[in-house]
Order: C-alpha cells, then sequence, then structure tokens
C-alpha cells in the first residue's frame, strides 16, 4: 500500500520551543508575524539557509502550518526546502537551529550550508 506524504516545511517540538521563545523576548504577536525560511546563494557549500520572522506574505510564498507554527518560503527556496524540518540543538557540541534536509546532498561542517 502507497502512502501520500504532504510536502511541506516541518518544524520540532524543540524548535518550535525556542520559536515562540524568542518571539516572546522580542515582544512579536504570533497572530500577525510567522516565521519565514528561505536559501540564498553562498555558504562554503554552496547555499546557505535563512531564517527570520516576518509579517508580510507576497503572492507567490508557499504557506504551511506544522506543530502549531506558521511557516512560509519563497517558491525558489521551496523547491530546495521540501520535506526539510527545521531543528533546534543546545547541546554541547553545538547550540541553534538547523535543517534536516533530505534534499541536501552535501552540508559543511557549520550547518549553515548545504549543496544539492
Amino acid at each position: 500500500m502507497n502512502v501520500a506524504v504532504e510536502n511541506g516545511i516541518y518544524i520540532s517540538d524543540k524548535a518550535k520551543n525556542k520559536v515562540e521563545e524568542l518571539m516572546q523576548q522580542a515582544g512579536i504577536d504570533r497572530s500577525s508575524y510567522f516565521l519565514r525560511v528561505g536559501v540564498a546563494g553562498g555558504g562554503c557549500s554552496g547555499l546557505s539557509y535563512k531564517l527570520d520572522f516576518d509579517n508580510e506574505q507576497k503572492p507567490t510564498d508557499q504557506v504551511f502550518e506544522n506543530n502549531g507554527v506558521k511557516i512560509v518560503t519563497d517558491l525558489k527556496s521551496f523547491l530546495y526546502l521540501v520535506n526539510t524540518t527545521l531543528d533546534f540543538s543546545d547541546g554541547l557540541n553545538g547550540k541553534g537551529f538547523h535543517f534536516i534536509n533530505p534534499n541536501a546532498s552535501r552540508t559543511c561542517g557549520c550547518g549553515e550550508s548545504f549543496a544539492v
């Protein structure tokens, strides 16, 4: 039996908690702001991730809701980010957000850039 999986962008529980904490610390209204993820040229592997809060949605943006968080990306970035999960690590080996991207053929040691 084949089960269709919805293509999207996902967020782990740890990342969701950190996003909510950062929004609260910055005094950002969750009802009007969302998490914008994207991809830009650069970084040691050729492409790097972008992550920010935004409140202006563009007509071609792709919009996802996962784990109670609204996630928005531009169409070009979505082609690189389809089925990616945003995670957060607070361990000794590195603290911060990182992307678990099944489309990346290689990543760099910093975890902030990748290649397809």
